[in-house]
């Protein structure tokens, strides 16, 4: 069958939409010669790091910024303030101004902040708390090792080369350094390599996995299937260091086929097994221990590093011929789909023998390895463009936390006080809840039950709709229809006593109490309906303010949240960027009455955000082209990306039941197979074939949902089109009369 991820072709090359949950893939003949993996590290390559010395005095300084404001607020809020990581972004801009006599009214404002153009290892320090814990110098570059407060959490290394605007480095001169350096993944010539296939780019250059008495087989399967991908200082095998570990790599991703091309010389992958007796947390040889201090932060451990590549199925071979990994879930044309933009995408991975006993050990574990992988099947969107722009690499690096909410909080106030850290991807206020004529005049006893039953009316059309008029002309409600998140019921109330006219005044005041109670729950009403009263409201407008995203499978919720991109030299350009997540398993009880083990994975992967994602990415860039266009006076260009925003934001609602509905059919589906799988194992046959009709039932439900989103897709690939086009006249036009 011919590869469709091959090529990018100007219209995309489906027949149908499909979402396939893999299952049981592995063969157990297969040998796995006992392979232990586990995530390691990333490393970075960047234009500048600093040295050591520079980010402890940052380190320093903002230590000293938590005591002095721990000791200034002890007393003021409520614990649960407290627990929320808020910060008072007031009092904390006059502290941090006062400890380091920066004037924050300089470039630093809450409006101006620019992601583009910063030290990376200065942004995780100030916007997550995380600390340098190790260093590595050459006389030709500065390397440091970034992590949180868990010793055996993230790892993030950082490489430089020692010179000012390292994108422009003297390969001869750096390829001769190798020679004073002991250590060969510390080498110049690396950075320039990386550099050289990654269109001159910062980026993410290696992911690095620990591994324990496999090292070898990992060789040899890679120098019997694909010694193309075998650089030529590991022809003979790994590297040994001495008392510390034995390391190999290899090249990540064929340029094109296996067979028909070479290997792509930028990302690679990195395998290391240590010395028994290593004392050093990173594991990686060289890396010199530093003192940390840490204040305020939370633990993150790695949960999935995701790919951007030509051909999606030969590194998906390449994986499963060396590291035994197979396909978990694949997310096809149907759901990935941006306005014209379509890719597909597979997370492939080992299955890790973890039981873990509580949500802890699932939460710091880093045996299960996850890798999605993206390709594209249209000439646009970010995928393609990323690829065009930069080349294969690695798009993002997913992490988990322990309190997603406070973490996200804390990073944006952070931010705003700093003037240094992270943004986040926008995320349509429609994805969260908006207030609608319909809600009012059906009232919250309606917009609560799920059961399918109907209540009577609240209102009658004709003053839902002046309350609504109100709400709109008062300021309650924003452009978008979405309720202001800071207003109070009262200040609601106040507006519509004195505004609402005679003609529909008694009738509000009837029903003034549910009226305003519906329209503060319109916030976040599409996220009630998904978790309902897991969470109190407070925390539910926390999930709305800092735009995170949630999903659920069966009992289990997903939070994720996508940090803007990093490594970025200037606006617009295709880069990198972060993920955070929390996984909340499911408490559920065994057949014998104990608590079962907490799964690996739970959550899921965002199906119902698979799509947000790609959405809020060309969100965000249309919603910077249109600031850019505002600012420079140009009319045409900014009505268009007002128009863009507007069309991702409709897919993106009329698409959501569509995917829940998906979501929720995959889960039972996948219920149902472990069901049939236990009644089997167990010789229940009848119970078996009950179950096999249950996933009959909802494989075909997931089916139709699937081709409803298709065609939503399809719509908006053509109005998006359309818009395209006309612009495209317009400009053709305007360069007439020019002329």
């Amino acid at each position: 069958m011919k590869d469709r991820s091959r090529k990018p072709q100007d219209q995309p090359l489906i027949d149908k939409s499909t979402i396939e949950m893999r299952y049981n893939q592995i063969n157990p003949n297969e040998p796995d010669d006992g392979l232990d993996i586990r995530f390691s590290h990333v490393h970075l390559y960047v234009d500048e790091v600093c040295e050591t010395s520079a980010y402890k005095e940052f380190e320093y300084s903002l230590n000293l910024f938590h005591e002095n404001y721990d000791e200034m607020t002890a007393g003021e809020g409520t614990d649960e303030v407290k627990e929320s990581g808020h910060l008072s972004v007031d009092v904390g801009r006059r502290l941090w101004q006062s400890i380091t006599k920066q004037n924050m009214d300089d470039n630093n404002s809450m409006e101006d902040f620019a992601s583009h153009g910063r030290d990376v290892v200065k942004q995780l320090i100030a916007g997550f708390g995380f600390r340098v814990t190790g260093c590595h110098t050459t006389p030709h570059t500065n390397t440091v090792v970034v992590t949180s407060k868990d010793p055996n959490g993230i790892q993030i290394i950082v490489s430089a080369m020692k010179r000012d605007g390292g994108n422009d480095v003297d390969v001869e001169e750096a390829n001769a350094a190798v020679e004073d350096n002991d250590y060969h993944h510390f080498d110049p010539s690396n950075i320039t390599r990386f550099y050289q296939a990654h269109s001159k780019r910062q980026g993410i250059a290696v992911l690095a996995f620990e591994v324990k008495h496999s090292l070898e087989g990992i060789f040899q399967r890679y120098a019997e299937h694909h010694p193309e991908l075998v650089p030529k200082e590991f022809k003979n095998g790994p590297v040994v260091y001495d008392n510390e570990a034995r390391i190999f790599e290899v090249f990540a991703y064929y340029k094109g086929e296996k067979g028909t091309s070479s290997a792509d010389e930028g990302t690679m992958l990195r395998f290391i097994e240590p010395i028994i007796g290593a004392a050093n947390t990173c594991k990686l040889p060289g890396v010199v221990s530093v003192d940390a201090s840490f204040s305020h932060c939370h633990p993150a451990f790695f949960d999935h590093w995701v790919s951007n590549v030509i051909s999606r199925t030969e590194f998906l071979d390449t994986l499963k011929d060396t590291l035994y990994f197979t396909p978990k879930v694949d997310f096809n044309a149907g759901v990935v789909a941006a306005g014209e933009a379509q890719i597909e995408s597979t997370v492939t991975g080992n299955t890790s023998s973890l039981n873990a006993e509580d949500g802890s050990s699932a939460l710091s574990d880093q045996s299960q390895i996850y890798l999605p992988i993206n390709n594209a099947l249209t000439r646009v969107g970010h995928v393609h463009g990323f690829l065009e722009e930069i080349g294969q690499g690695v798009q993002h690096i997913a992490s988990r936390v322990d309190d997603i909410i406070s973490f996200v909080q804390e990073a944006n106030d952070r931010r705003k006080i700093f003037g240094e850290g992270f943004t986040f991807l926008n995320i349509p206020r429609s994805y969260y809840g908006v207030l609608t004529k319909e809600m009012l005049r059906k009232g919250l006893d309606n917009i609560k039950d799920s059961s399918g039953k109907k209540s009577d009316d609240v209102l009658s059309l004709e003053c839902a709709h002046a309350i609504f008029e109100v709400c709109a002309a008062e300021g309650v409600l924003l452009d978008d229809s979405s309720v202001d998140l800071d207003i109070s019921g009262s200040t609601i109330q106040k507006i519509l006593d004195s505004k609402i006219s005679l003609d529909h005044k008694e009738e509000y005041l009837q029903n003034r109490e549910e009226v305003v109670e519906i329209i503060l729950h319109s916030r976040y009403v599409n996220m009630y309906n998904l978790l309902r009263n897991h969470l109190s409201e407070k925390s539910y407008i926390a999930i709305v303010r800092n735009q995170i995203l949630v999903d659920v499978q069966t009992d289990d919720l997903l939070f994720q949240i996508f940090t803007s991109n990093i490594l970025q030299r200037k606006p617009q350009d295709e880069s990198p960027f972060f993920e955070f997540i929390q996984r909340v398993c499911s408490e559920c009880l065994g057949p014998d009455g104990c608590p079962k083990k907490v799964k690996p994975g739970c959550g899921g992967f965002g199906i119902r955000n698979f799509l947000t994602l790609f959405l809020s990415i060309e969100v965000t860039k249309a919603m910077l082209a249109a600031s850019n266009a505002k600012r420079d006076g140009k009319k045409n260009e900014y009505e268009f990306a007002k128009r863009k925003v507007q069309l991702f934001t409709d897919q993106l609602n009329e698409s959501n039941p569509l995917l829940t509905e998906i979501s929720e059919a995959m889960t039972k589906e996948g219920r149902a197979r472990d069901e049939i799988m236990l009644s089997y194992k167990e010789g229940r046959k009848e119970d078996a074939t009950v179950w096999e009709h249950v996933a009959e039932k909802e494989a075909t439900a997931k089916s139709l949902a699937n081709d409803l989103l298709m065609e939503c897709n399809m719509k908006y690939q053509r109005l998006m089109r359309e818009l395209r086009e006309s612009q495209e006249g317009i400009m053709l036009t305007d360069r007439e009369c020019e002329s």
